[in-house]
């Protein structure tokens, strides 16, 4: 059964990472059907959430995905940022890591760090989700003040921090843990609340120093 048929018949739920990425695709090569050119890109990047976050010139080293293709990944990549992120949006939030949908749709698969920050009000709602500083594999310069002031900005009451590990290490670094220290204390003094730091490694999302 092909890919789009077996999706009618049992639903997307249904399909394997590499029969998924074939409905988006579409279409392989003379000599190559889509389920080979799909398994392809899972093998070379590592796998779906590295597929959709991949650059071009990553992407475009397997034969038979070119502009088009490329295209239609980063629509449904930023289609799914935006489902998980509208979610969010529509009720109060209990604990930091409901935040871990959007993260790994948004951060996994990533061959660099980013750091940013999710803004609340006093009764848990999301005023904004931002990444506010781009590193490189290992590290990200991270501007402890700018995050407060942005808190300021949006008349948030709660911050919860958040980075990757592109290498998918899921431990808190020494680095991590001072700079979740340095930050509630300088948000505590304008009586904010720093209420974690996530940080993402693959598909995990793991609290580094909640603040119940």
């Amino acid at each position: 059964m092909k890919p789009r048929e077996k999706l009618l018949s049992l639903g997307a739920v249904g399909l394997t990472d590499a029969e998924l990425l074939a409905v988006l695709l579409q279409t392989g090569t003379p000599k190559r059907n889509v389920m080979l050119v799909a398994q392809e890109l899972l093998d070379h990047l590592g796998g779906l959430p590295a597929v959709l976050s991949a650059p071009f010139v990553q992407i475009s080293k397997t034969l038979g995905v070119g502009l088009a293709k490329y295209s239609i990944l980063q629509a449904a990549s930023e289609i799914s940022r935006r489902t998980a992120r509208n979610q969010l949006a529509k009720q109060p939030i209990a604990t930091p890591l409901e935040l871990a949908g959007w993260l790994t749709a948004h951060l996994s698969g990533l061959p660099h760090e980013v750091f940013g920050a999710a803004f609340l009000d006093s009764r848990n709602r999301l005023l904004g989700i931002e990444n506010l500083f781009r590193g490189s594999l290992t590290q990200t310069s991270v501007y402890p003040r700018e995050i407060v002031a942005r808190a300021l900005q949006l008349n948030a009451a709660k911050v919860v921090i958040f980075h990757n590990h592109p290498s998918g290490v899921a431990e808190p670094s020494y680095a991590d843990q001072q700079l979740t220290s340095r930050l509630r204390g300088l948000l505590a003094q304008l009586d904010l609340v720093l209420w974690d730091h996530l940080l993402v490694a693959g598909d995990r999302v793991i609290s580094i120093d909640p603040q119940v």
